[in-house]
């Protein structure tokens, strides 16, 4: 009986230091399994919350949304049309929740970064902050690019196979919209390229020598596929190519200051370990 209740006062008492042991490190800075785990669902929390409330307030900006894509193909001559009695009113529903996420991937982002940085090193933590600035940036000047730049010129080539032919283009509100913001969302993937490539080499992932060895057969993939989405001339290839050429040689650059600088700092640490 006495071997029984010290094993029972031995299972109680290592639960109470525990206990104190986990406040003692939450104090500390450092956190339990459980803390890690409310902090991140009160961040997943915190996102759901903007996600939902974006979502609501998007019915009032979907209709201007909609009606400025819509003054782009009407001045290249198109007519819309809606085939089904909901068909406009789901495209407002529809752009509203592409404004949601709009709206909630930087609170994400900040989010991710906010919960990971006490794992961080300084260098990893400004590394992670700079490509997720860095990103943004880039996803918003890609989808400018084709707004203002790709989504005129592909307009008005589709509009012109129609000339001659007797055929009178009437485009459904559903299938229009749904090709401008795919073509919105191809660019800002395509214009992530000089950050992709800067994570993956900062990952040992992808080297300069590749990326520089590799050039040429870029450059001819790039002007193929500018050739298949651009009216036939070359001033619209032109224009579509350079500056996604433009990207993979700041994808280049970006990734040579990255290794210079990673040179540099693998040096001083060899020279000390030599030294002891």
């Amino acid at each position: 009986m006495e071997w029984k209740m010290r094993k029972k006062r031995r299972k109680r008492v290592p639960t109470e230091r525990t206990t104190k042991h986990s406040k003692e490190q939450e104090q500390d800075g450092e956190m339990s399994l459980s803390g890690h785990l409310r902090e991140l669902r009160n961040r997943i929390l915190a996102c759901v919350i903007v996600l939902v409330v974006a979502i609501l307030a998007g019915p009032h900006y979907a209709p201007k949304i909609v009606q400025v894509f819509l003054q782009m193909g009407e001045g290249l001559d198109y007519e819309f049309v809606y085939i089904a009695p909901q068909e406009l009113m789901l495209q407002y529903f529809y752009v509203s929740f592409l404004f949601g996420i709009c709206v909630t991937i930087p609170v994400l982002l900040y989010q991710a970064w906010a919960f990971i940085r006490p794992g961080l090193k300084k260098s990893e933590n400004f590394l992670f902050l700079i490509a997720m600035i860095f990103g943004l940036l880039c996803f918003g000047a890609g989808a400018c690019f084709a707004y203002k730049i790709m989504l005129p010129f592909m307009l008005y080539f589709f509009n012109t196979l129609s000339i001659g032919s007797g055929v009178s283009a009437y485009i459904s509100v559903q299938n229009y919209l749904s090709f401008l913001l795919m073509v919105l969302i191809i660019f800002g993937i395509v214009f992530e390229l000089p950050m992709v490539s800067v994570v993956l080499n900062r990952l040992g992932l992808l080297k300069v020598s590749w990326m520089k060895a590799g050039r040429r057969g870029v450059i001819v993939v790039i002007f193929v596929i500018a050739a298949l989405i651009t009216p036939p001339d070359i001033v619209s290839q032109i224009t579509v190519a350079v500056p996604v050429i433009l990207l993979y040689e700041l994808s280049i650059f970006l990734c040579s200051v990255c290794e210079k600088i990673g040179h540099r700092k693998e040096d001083p640490e060899e020279n000390e370990n030599e030294r002891e």
